[in-house]
């Protein structure tokens, strides 16, 4: 071997070495960029992720605060139901009130004795029955606000 084949033979060593650290440097630049790719993607998924988490978080407080105002809102009704029921119980007590009154100073209205009261025509309480038209309705007793039930 002469010194011109070891020369050649050197170099194309040291050519063969440097294309294979370029070779493995691009190599290297291409892993770290498709590292990066895949991490900004696992990022922006985790975004995604912790956003659609805060908007169910969002929405359930919502439907919590829903459900809280519908309880005060029934509550609220049921209160005024139950106002309203004593306030109607009390007119119509009132009413029948003004009727009886109205009965007993009338000089038409048969007097209470035991001829009313066995002909039906107890004292009135509800209704707007004309004792001269109509049988007055059979004597009741009031269980509570809208319950009534015969007298026995």
């Amino acid at each position: 071997m002469n010194a011109t084949t070891a020369s050649i033979l050197v170099v194309a060593i040291i050519l063969v070495i440097a294309v294979i650290v370029v070779v493995m440097i691009v190599g290297r630049r291409r892993r770290r960029e498709a590292s990066r790719a895949k991490a900004s993607e696992i990022r922006q998924s985790a975004q995604d992720d912790a956003f659609a988490a805060r908007e169910g978080e969002a929405k359930a407080a919502r439907a919590a605060a829903d459900a809280k105002q519908a309880e005060v809102d029934a509550e609220r009704l049921r209160r005024e139901a139950t106002t309203r029921d004593e306030e109607a119980t009390a007119a119509r007590e009132r009413a029948n009130e003004q009727l009886n009154k109205a009965d007993r100073i009338d000089p038409d209205v048969p007097s209470r004795g035991s001829e009313a009261i066995r002909a039906g025509e107890g004292e009135r309480t509800s209704g707007t029955a004309d004792p001269k038209t109509e049988p007055a309705p059979p004597p009741v007793v009031n269980d509570g606000p809208g319950v009534q039930r015969p007298l026995a």
